[in-house]
């Protein structure tokens, strides 16, 4: 079975394979979708295709709308090239129970992909009638959170950033660039309404995403480039809307273990497709089944019904605690502690470590004893409910092809709201002592350890991608196996609030950190010894 619209036409092959088809005319809905969209989606990956254009799909198949999305990749445009047009923008969503099972499904809901990298200029073009259709309702965005950044960390305007502002609207290159430029046509064609909604994981997503435009739009108005009004549109809530949101969904790169799957069952597109820019993708997507979708209930043109869908529409301030319960306390946090001790103990997989007695009491005591007691909790979604899914049912799923060594990239970045928002609150609040901690201080001088760049075997690896990465281990240099530290040692580290969003250095978290690292410095087997040493 090829993936296409034309062999879909034998569904009987498909379905005798497992596979569930589309239950509306495809080719019916794609027609009125190209001639009036009302959701277009910037970023065509993996998570793309698994949870907003699969959550459309359901409403499709339930006759509950009548259009599809028009995907564009302003980034990586082969994706587009070699992961949608060969397979008429089909795709394969493969959900990996916990039980074992899984679940096979066909998602016709893109209904046209656009190359918008500025390798394709009839694109382009294409992409501005959608931005600037009457008929949109919508553009969201899985752009990640660096697809968002106008500035360095000086505050100062990235050059390509510049070159759109200096270039005007009529010839915007950037992701940025080009929506702000959508956005003027909007504005020019009589302030048409629109949400604008980030779904990428990260705080404020549509805070960042506003600033981004505005930091665009302002670089032209100041160069009289658009009318000076085009920012009081922007500004105006009942025309434009930034709603935040908070997502959760694990989609790992195509696994080969779901490959073979497929092949067994007759699928022949199983090939992984790595472009020049290391996007990994696939005719097929793997994916948990567990998803959440917390979005502000901000739409001035209207929207789709996608809370039949299981999409959460609420306030800014329940989506906020809804972000900040999974950040902070009951998913996250964990995560990064699998990661850091997964690569240090020799770990491959996450499911793998769930399945070491050791990390899986690390992680339940990091969860319901030191984060618990200081979960926000959203109302919508009960914290206790929540963790739980986590620790019993999806970071055990062996069918989650997912690795520590890729959830420690950039962790420097991950620590002040993982860890740091918790040690915060341990200060802030009277019922509280920040002294009572014992695995967050473990964690963080795992983490110190792990920039050593030698695990529990004392076997050298290369540590995951992260901007500090070089700067830290620089900066850590001292750290000998064998040798002990003093605390004063690590004040330079530990005072960074960069990375710990407090001072640990101040704090009894600092008399932890370096009693756990000094144990973890012992030698061969010292990370173990020092973990069962935490748990007894």
């Amino acid at each position: 079975m090829k993936l296409n619209l034309n062999a879909l036409k034998d569904q009987k092959a498909w379905l005798d394979a497992g596979f569930t088809l589309p239950r509306f005319d495809v080719e019916k809905i794609a027609e009125k979708t190209k001639a009036a969209p009302a959701w277009l989606h910037l970023g065509a990956g993996n998570i793309f295709r698994a949870f907003p254009a699969a959550d459309l799909q359901q409403l499709l198949d339930e006759g509950l709308c009548d259009k599809g999305i028009v995907v564009a990749e302003c980034f990586d445009g082969e994706i587009i090239d070699k992961a949608y047009r060969p397979f008429d923008s089909l795709s394969v969503l493969c959900v990996l129970k916990s039980d074992g099972t899984v679940e096979k499904k066909v998602i016709s809901s893109v209904c046209e992909a656009l190359r918008c990298d500025g390798k394709n200029e009839t694109d382009d073009m294409r992409l501005q009638e959608v931005l600037s259709a009457p008929s949109l309702q919508m553009v969201s965005l899985t752009i990640t959170e660096k697809g968002y950044a106008v500035k360095n960390a000086k505050g100062d305007i990235f050059p390509f950033i510049q070159a759109d502002i200096d270039n005007g609207p009529g010839k915007a290159a950037s992701t940025m660039g080009k929506l702000t430029a959508g956005l003027y046509r909007r504005f020019k064609a009589g302030k048409l309404p629109i949400s604008l909604v980030s779904m990428d994981n990260c705080s404020g997503n549509g805070d960042k995403l506003k600033a981004a435009v505005l930091c665009i739009a302002m670089g032209w108005a100041q160069n009289d480039l658009v009318d000076a009004s085009f920012l009081t549109y922007l500004q105006d809530e009942t025309k434009v809307a930034f709603p935040i949101s908070m997502i959760d969904k694990i989609t790992p790169r195509p696994d080969a273990g779901v490959a073979r799957m497929l092949k067994e069952c007759g699928f022949e597109d199983t090939d992984t497709i790595i472009t020049e820019k290391n996007t990994y993708t696939a005719a097929f997507v793997n994916a948990e089944e567990t998803e959440y979708l917390v979005v502000e209930d901000k739409f001035p043109a209207g929207r789709m019904p996608l809370e039949k869908a299981g999409i959460y529409f609420t306030d800014r301030e329940t989506v906020d605690k809804t972000e900040k319960m999974k950040v902070c306390t009951c998913l996250n946090p964990l995560h990064t502690a699998l990661a850091i001790l997964g690569c240090l103990l020799g770990h491959t997989s996450i499911c793998g470590e769930m399945g070491d007695e050791d990390l899986n009491k690390l992680v339940h005591t990091l969860a319901y004893v030191e984060a618990m007691p200081v979960v926000v909790n959203p109302g919508i979604l009960s914290p206790e409910k929540f963790a739980g899914e986590v620790l019993e049912k999806r970071l055990p799923n062996p069918f989650m092809p997912d690795t520590p060594q890729r959830i420690a990239t950039d962790t420097s970045q991950k620590l002040p709201i993982r860890f740091g928002e918790t040690m915060k609150m341990y200060l802030q609040r009277e019922d509280l002592n920040i002294a009572d901690l014992k695995v967050i201080p473990f964690v963080l001088a795992a983490w110190l350890r792990y920039l050593m760049a030698i695990d529990d075997t004392l076997t050298p690896f290369t540590p995951s991608s992260d901007p500090l990465l070089g700067q830290m281990q620089e900066a850590l240099s001292f750290l000998k196996m064998g040798e002990k530290v003093e605390k004063e040692q690590l004040k330079d580290v530990l005072s960074r609030k960069d990375i710990f969003a407090i001072n640990v250095y101040e704090t009894p978290v600092a008399d932890n950190v370096a009693l756990w690292l000094n144990k973890m410095l012992e030698g061969e087997g010292a990370i173990r010894k020092a973990l069962k040493e935490l748990l007894a």
